[in-house]
């Protein structure tokens, strides 16, 4: 992106307007049930099915009078349980470059014996939904589906065609990841001029109150090493004493140490800069002083105290898999810790490797390269065309709450769209607290307010899109 734009874009506050109550939505019954069956679906890569999920998708849309003719499930060869769904409502200008919704429906693994609740029942408490999946991604997904089925019923026809894809294998875990498979197999059928996908949203702060409306404008990279470390073993009742789980443990804890520096862009300048009038005065000031000088340790551990604040602004490495011995009566031939990475857009590997093998400090534990994939590339630029929609519709659900870019700490499919050509932005109008609902952990979760002003905010924005010129 040669000319940022963006801090005029990121600097303007929406314009106010008088707050208004709003009127439940139209459907918001039958969209509470789909949001429930999408959840109770089990769709992780160990113990679930996406296509089983596409088809009662692709079924209740066609109850709900979505034309069969314009749902289209794909199966990938060999990948039985990995079905993707996409969706076409036709627009009037057959000339004019469509608008996807894209979501990923596979969810992280869940065991029932580590939650409070059942990880696949959809459950409503305090204000809150619980279920794994209900953050990352099904609320989006159901909205998305949920759209689709509203315009259809009105009979909206909009100058440009709306179509929707709900992918599997975003999480990884072996899963064909279906936007890739989408962008080689039938990239016409979801050939877009523009592309929404998760990343981004809105942010809360402690007390529940909204910050700003986010859209990502970067997301960084993700990727493994593995530090491994070998022996010859033996019987565990002659003990040695280079024991390589303790050797392994010793090496883990030494990552505690490792702490990469600030580094800002243009991205999380505008954040940090839109924030820092609507946070406490403490991390305010801790905002505006990381933004003069980057390394400034007491505002770097004022702004650490957020998980999300100081994901954003370096990269992070973090053990997150162990795996070593054989039997319970031999000692450890083998310890593997799986080291997962995430790097800021345009950071090279090597440095990071160099600090973690230096972090470790031991010559006996081998630490393997990174395996992240293809590069990912460049994010297309926030123009005014893609903002503009958003800060209008923000103006009237979320009237006095900024809209600025930000740099999401994680990596979505748009990539795998980007790199066909379909410019895809991260945007979801869900708001969340500073742990993000613990997606990917115990007890996810979102408030049902969030999700309700989501569907109204996206219902709006999508048309938006397609009434564009």
């Amino acid at each position: 992106m040669k000319s940022f734009a963006l801090a005029a874009l990121a600097l303007a506050a929406v314009a106010p307007a008088a707050a208004q109550a709003q009127a439940p939505s139209p459907g918001e019954a039958a969209f509470r049930e789909l949001f429930k069956e999408m959840v109770e679906t089990d769709t992780s890569a160990a113990t679930g099915d996406c296509t089983a999920l596409v088809r009662k998708t692709a079924a209740r849309m066609t109850a709900a009078g979505f034309p069969a003719g314009q749902l289209h499930i794909f199966i990938p060869d060999g990948a039985p349980k990995a079905g993707n769904l996409v969706a076409v409502l036709p627009g009037k200008d057959p000339k004019a470059k469509a608008v996807l919704m894209l979501g990923h429906i596979d969810v992280v693994n869940a065991r029932r014996e580590d939650w409070v609740r059942d990880p696949f029942a959809f459950i409503e408490q305090d204000g809150e939904y619980y279920g794994r999946g209900v953050s990352d991604m099904k609320a989006q997904d159901a909205i998305w589906a949920d759209n689709m089925i509203r315009y259809a019923a009105e009979g909206y026809k909009p100058p440009r065609t709306i179509k929707m894809a709900l992918t599997c294998g975003e999480e990884g875990g072996g899963v064909v990841n279906g936007a890739g498979w989408l962008a080689k197999n039938q990239r016409e059928l979801i050939d877009a001029g523009i592309a929404l996908t998760e990343g981004g949203g809105g942010d809360l702060d402690a007390q529940g109150r909204k910050l700003a409306v986010t859209v990502m404008a970067a997301e960084k990279s993700g990727g493994n090493f593995v530090l491994e470390t070998t022996g010859p073993g033996g019987h565990s009742s002659k003990p040695r004493q280079d024991n390589i789980i303790v050797s392994m443990g010793q090496a883990v804890a030494n990552l505690q140490r490792l702490d990469f520096p600030t580094e800002l862009n243009a991205f999380n300048r505008a954040y940090f800069t839109a924030l820092a009038p609507r946070v406490d005065a403490e991390a305010g000031a801790a905002m505006r002083k990381v933004l003069t000088d980057p390394q400034d340790p007491a505002a770097n551990a004022i702004l650490n105290r957020s998980v999300s604040w100081r994901a954003m602004m370096r990269t992070t490495c973090i053990p997150t898999l162990i795996e070593g011995g054989h039997a319970a009566n031999a000692q450890p031939q083998r310890v593997r810790t799986t080291i997962n990475c995430r790097t800021l857009p345009g950071s090279p590997l090597e440095p990071v490797e160099a600090a973690i093998v230096a972090a470790v400090n031991d010559p006996a534990v081998k630490v393997i390269g990174m395996n992240g994939g293809p590069p990912r590339p460049p994010a297309p630029p926030l123009t005014p065309q893609m903002m503009a929609p958003i800060q209008a519709v923000a103006a009237k659900v979320f009237p006095g709450v900024p809209v600025t870019p930000m740099q999401e700490t994680f990596g979505t499919d748009s990539s795998r769209l980007i790199a066909v050509g379909i410019p895809t932005y991260g945007f979801s109008a869900l708001f969340r607290g500073d742990d993000a609902g613990n997606i990917h952990g115990l007890n996810e979760h979102i408030s049902v307010q969030s999700v309700m002003q989501g569907r109204e905010f996206m219902y709006r924005l999508i048309k938006a899109y397609a009434e564009q010129k």
